[in-house]
């Protein structure tokens, strides 16, 4: 299977999937930690896929969301951005707009929590 076949079929099955150097529980870059360290303090189950261990994959995430930067946040399928986007999206309530249209369970105290610590 290739690189864009793996990562069409990883977004499908996945409601939340965040490519990322790293891991979840062991992020490799500043950026990276940022988008995790918000899912994980949502309560939001996603699945990491850390791009250092397989350069095609590295390589094939930004041709198949024709967006040049690590991490890339997909819900139920949808390119949703990068660090600066869903940072954006968490700030204004965005985010939690978007998980509620697509069913996606999240702790909404946590998400008020940042935004009053970022006000």
């Amino acid at each position: 299977m290739g690189a864009q076949d793996q990562i069409r079929e990883t977004i499908t099955k996945n409601d939340v999937v965040l490519y990322m150097k790293g891991t979840k529980m062991m992020p490799q870059c500043g950026f990276s930690s940022r988008v995790a360290g918000v899912l994980n303090y949502m309560g939001v189950d996603f699945v990491d896929v850390n791009v250092l261990e397989n350069p095609d994959v590295r390589q094939g995430i930004k041709d198949f969301s024709d967006w040049p930067t690590i991490p890339q946040l997909y819900v139920k399928g949808e390119f949703v951005g990068g660090c600066d986007i869903v940072t954006e999206m968490t700030l204004s309530g965005e985010l939690d707009t978007l998980f509620e249209a697509k069913g996606v369970s999240y702790n909404k105290e946590a998400a008020n929590k940042i935004r009053e610590a970022n006000a």
